[in-house]
């Protein structure tokens, strides 16, 4: 019954997952406790708790979480605390509580049917749709990944006063993708550990900080639990929200949940995948929220109020830190680059992998791991040492790039999370794991809103930008040619029957 198997397949059905690219091989798998042990209680019976089990299955939520980590959210952080306080931190918590409902479908899409978001696409949509989908995914990607790197030069060049420019930054941080490659080699456990030691750098490095400035405690209890917006923060909200569901996020984490061993003839053991991954990536997101927190209470703190308060970017956040803060045991200056360095580096190590998933899903391509490695690398990098050379001199052409680089991924962002609710809602597909009526209100509720405040941001960003008869021509018929897409994604979401073959959560319904 398993994807791998050698089963007989019916005419109509794809060829097995040992014919196509998959995410991970099964020797590249962890192997969990109890996998492929005769259930002498019956094959829908959820095993009970195991905290070895749930360290075994830890791993992908932390993952995943990184993308709530990166540059541009960590920007978004601290605009929002300069410019608005305490009064948006109840917003990042709801924003968080909306990324992890989507990232829980993603592992469930992942988990129940033995693929990721790229092959299912590929699969179930007709050719062109799948196309259009894979070009849009790699925008997105490209723009998040310019972002990162581009977060990590500015603080290699900090960390080096100055010796290493931006561009030299950039090619250093190019160079994760080997150190991605070399820890793959040791295995998926060894890959984890190395991303959990730069999320604890993070937190580290911001919680020193979060001492540092003293913020008020009340205020910022008042923040997280009483909701206020006014007509001055409104684009820091929208920005809060708009930062938190990643394109590439969404198709990463539905490959991550692949990584592990999973008994897919029983029901039951898959249930209890979903129940671990559940479990571990809202612990990963609680631990994101708090990052996140920090850093906003932290400008909160510093800056809100004051006159620099609108001019503070990623660029020269650690020196305004640094002349409100002064030295101290270890300049502020420095913590705040290690925090942002492992912020970069481990979104852009993420990012690559991603990208790998995302090509070898929507391309069904069989290439080994590096060059498949290198050739999403060079995707995201050349176009970066470009804007570094270009930008290097100039924040407020950064800030206006940082910009462009937001509305980027703010247009992809539908075409990843139509797919996703289109897919996990279809019994077909999923089997009894397809959510739920109350679950798929609320799913579609939460992306309605996602693309309806990104649609704003849009709508702001295009309105102030778009001068000219022939810009403004242009940009409205791509509008339109992107409006109409969007429909036609929804309008499949209802209509899309699975048209090539049976998976493996169906199958697993059948032998109740």
């Amino acid at each position: 019954m398993l994807p791998h198997s050698n089963m007989p397949r019916e005419d109509n059905q794809l060829p097995l997952l040992s014919d196509q690219d998959v995410a991970y091989e099964s020797g590249e798998k962890v192997h969990i406790l109890g996998i492929n042990e005769p259930d002498e209680e019956g094959s829908s019976v959820v095993p009970p708790f195991s905290w070895k089990k749930l360290w075994l299955f830890t791993g992908p939520g932390f993952l995943m979480s990184i993308a709530f980590l990166d540059p541009g959210n960590l920007e978004g952080d601290l605009q929002a605390g300069a410019i608005a306080g305490y009064s948006l931190l109840w917003l990042l918590m709801w924003a968080t509580a909306m990324g992890l409902l989507v990232q829980l479908l993603s592992a469930r899409l992942g988990v129940a049917t033995g693929r990721h978001l790229a092959e299912l696409c590929r699969e179930e949509y007709p050719t062109w749709v799948s196309m259009v989908l894979w070009v849009m995914a790699e925008l997105a990607l490209i723009g998040a990944d310019i972002q990162e790197v581009i977060g990590s030069a500015i603080a290699i060049k900090i960390l080096s006063n100055g010796i290493l420019p931006l561009w030299a930054g950039v090619v250093v941080t190019a160079s994760d993708c080997f150190i991605l490659l070399f820890l793959e080699n040791y295995g998926v456990r060894k890959l984890e550990a190395f991303f959990a030691v730069l999320i604890a750098t993070m937190a580290v490095s911001f919680a020193w900080m979060f001492g540092e400035t003293k913020p008020t405690g009340t205020e910022l209890l008042l923040g997280v639990l009483i909701p206020k917006l006014s007509s001055k923060t409104i684009k820091q909200a929208v920005g809060v929200v708009g930062c938190i569901i990643m394109p590439h996020n969404v198709f990463l984490h539905s490959a991550l949940v692949q990584s592990r061993e999973i008994d897919y003839s029983k029901k039951g053991r898959v249930q209890e995948a979903l129940n671990y991954y559940s479990i571990e990536s809202t612990v990963a997101l609680i631990i994101s929220f708090t990052i996140n927190l920090f850093v906003m209470t932290v400008f909160a703190k510093a800056f809100y109020g004051t006159e620099i308060a609108s001019s503070i970017g990623l660029v020269n956040a650690g020196q305004y830190l640094q002349e409100k803060y002064g030295g101290g045991l270890f300049p502020i200056l420095y913590i705040w680059s290690i925090g942002l360095l492992a912020a970069g580096q481990s979104s852009t190590i993420t990012g690559t992998y991603a990208g790998q998933f995302i090509m070898g899903g929507f391309l069904n391509l069989r290439m080994k791991k590096w060059l498949r490695a290198l050739i999403t690398r060079s995707c995201a990098i050349i176009p970066t040492i470009v804007v570094a050379l270009v930008f290097d001199t100039s924040e407020a052409a950064l800030d206006v790039l940082n910009e462009w680089l937001n509305v980027l991924q703010s247009i992809q962002i539908p075409f990843a999370l139509l797919p996703l609710l289109c897919l996990v809602s279809k019994e077909q597909i999923m089997g009894t794991f397809k959510i739920g009526p109350a679950l798929k209100i609320v799913a579609w509720l939460v992306a309605a809103l996602v693309i309806v405040i990104n649609g704003y941001l849009l709508l702001d960003f295009f309105s102030s930008e778009v001068t000219g008869v022939i810009f403004t021509t242009v940009v409205c018929a791509f509008t339109g040619a992107y409006l109409a897409f969007i429909v036609y994604l929804v309008y499949l979401g209802f209509t899309l029957s699975v048209r090539r073959h049976k998976l493996p959560a169906k199958l697993a319904q059948g032998m109740e």
